[in-house]
């Protein structure tokens, strides 16, 4: 999962825009993404390249498969109703 708060409006589209190819948008600022360890160091220098770590806030949080299972949704499925966690 990752989450962020980026001040710059071209900043955060640029974070946005790379984010998409390894997740899902589910909430403004909040992409889940199911990818490997390696696809997950390439998913951080491209969004590291994007801020300005001086006033921006990405955070990535690995979550376990048992915590997937343990997500609780409200409301309506992500935008792309096949667009889950993939269990690895």
């Amino acid at each position: 999962m990752v989450a962020y708060d980026i001040t710059d409006d071209a900043r955060r589209e640029r974070v946005a825009a790379a984010l998409q190819d390894y997740g899902v948008r589910v909430q403004k600022s909040i992409f889940e993404c199911s990818i490997t360890a390696a696809e997950r160091r390439v998913m951080v220098g491209a969004v590291r390249s994007r801020i300005d770590p001086a006033v921006d806030s990405v955070l990535v949080y690995g979550v376990c498969t048992r915590c997937l299972r343990r997500v609780l949704r409200l409301g309506p499925p992500p935008p792309d109703p096949g667009a889950q966690f993939r269990l690895l």
